[in-house]
């Protein structure tokens, strides 16, 4: 990235930290972020199935369940998630808990996409708001990454500037984003195994191939087959190569 564009993303970042509005949705994204460890958290620590309506035999449900048998590990995580939620919680460790829960969202994240979670939106959601987060701190975060550190020709004291002005361009932003994210998970797959099997079953009458999307469906639920094996058979149905 060169210096001009570091100078402007800079001023531009001074300039929102001294915008209450963008401090509003900081605070809304620690408080959502904490809220969704503090659940996840106490589910594990109590000893529980997390999601405990999802299909024992869904790609997640088996993960879930062989989770849940690991023991004094499963309530290590949800300890784990709970801690991140206390540090977002006080403005003081905010930055601790957003760099502590980044790479414990990616990982659901990556997760509910491998195995087309229902839940891959609110996965999605999660990261982006950790995204801001550690944005929203990098004065904080700057002095441990790999650039060379500029001198900001706007603003040389690096003071920041009140500015009250509701920023319609991000939060348009934010709400097209949003709905990016939306339009793009309704797209990207043209099958998927329901949190349940009802709600997999349901979704056979609009598939291309409605007697390919039952067999798929009976392969995950029924039979408890991996996803990789039940899509192979799934495509060679659709393909008319079995």
């Amino acid at each position: 990235m060169s210096v001009k564009m570091r100078n402007k993303l800079e001023q531009y970042y001074h300039k929102a930290k001294g915008n209450k509005w963008y401090g509003y949705f900081a605070v809304f994204c620690r408080v959502t972020l904490a809220i969704a460890w503090i659940i996840s958290g106490f589910v594990k620590i109590s000893g529980e199935r997390f999601a405990a309506g999802l299909s024992h035999n869904h790609p997640l449900g088996q993960y879930f369940d062989a989770l849940l048998n690991t023991g004094y590990y499963y309530t290590f995580i949800g300890v784990g998630q709970v801690i991140v939620a206390i540090l977002l919680l006080i403005p003081r460790t905010a930055v601790l808990g957003a760099i502590g829960s980044f790479p414990i969202i990616l990982n659901i994240c990556v997760l509910t996409y491998a195995v087309r979670f229902e839940g891959t939106r609110a996965a999605t959601f999660m990261l982006l708001a950790n995204l801001f987060l550690l944005g929203w701190d990098y004065n904080r975060l700057k002095t441990i990454l790999p650039f060379k550190q500029v001198k900001i020709e706007a603003n040389p004291t690096n003071e920041i500037q009140t500015n009250n002005k509701f920023p319609f361009v991000f939060f348009g932003s934010v709400v097209a984003m949003l709905a990016t994210v939306v339009a793009v998970n309704n797209v990207m797959y043209d099958i998927r195994p329901g949190n349940e099997p009802a709600e997999c079953w349901n979704g056979c009458p609009g598939n291309s191939n409605p007697m390919a999307c039952e067999e798929f469906c009976d392969c995950i639920h029924n039979q408890g087959k991996p996803l990789s094996k039940c899509l192979e058979d799934y495509e060679k149905s659709v393909s008319g190569k079995r």
